[in-house]
């Protein structure tokens, strides 16, 4: 009988000891292509945002690994926005905004940029990576930010889009208010 016991503690021990090994699945961002948030944006309007990025951008990568793997920021996108991940460099045609956008050069050359990635993110007719673009529910720019940012960072320029402060303040403006943090 205390041989049963143990052997039952020790399975129900040993049962414990295995679960609590078990790395728990992490929420990720839920990415479309643009003609997908554009289209769900229509239906249930959110502002959309896009991640433009090359492969072989390092700061990108660096934005992946870190920043939209945060839980802060999943969640926060996934309720809030459309997100989009948009390889600058890729050669795909793209219906966004009653418009069609392609890549010229792509057959031709390596690093091309793609027409979209230049009407979203370009400061200056030049563009950095990453750049998040922000676009409102009528499918029109509001932004692009170009470079690396933090997950804190990043969720206060997500909530200054989001809530519509950009109408009002600049983004230093809004971080700097102690009552956004």
């Amino acid at each position: 009988m205390k041989k049963s016991v143990f052997i039952l503690v020790a399975l129900s021990c040993l049962s414990l000891f295995a679960f609590t090994l078990k790395k728990p699945q992490n929420a990720s961002i839920k990415w479309y292509t643009i003609e997908e948030a554009e289209k769900l944006s229509k239906k249930h309007p959110k502002k959309i945002f896009v991640d433009v990025y090359t492969s072989w951008c390092g700061w990108c990568k660096e934005m992946d690994r870190t920043t939209f793997a945060d839980a802060k920021v999943v969640e926060y996108v996934n309720k809030n926005f459309y997100a989009v991940k948009f390889n600058a460099e890729g050669n795909d045609t793209i219906h966004f905004n009653n418009q069609t956008f392609v890549n010229p050069g792509a057959a031709s050359k390596t690093r091309a940029t793609h027409q979209l990635a230049m009407a979203i993110g370009s400061k200056d007719g030049r563009i950095g990576y990453p750049t998040i673009s922000y676009i409102d529910e009528q499918s029109k720019l509001i932004t692009a930010a170009p470079g690396y940012y933090p997950a804190d960072q990043f969720l206060m320029y997500l909530k200054f889009i989001n809530e519509n402060a950009y109408k009002t303040q600049n983004i230093d403006d809004f971080m700097n208010n102690p009552s956004n943090q």
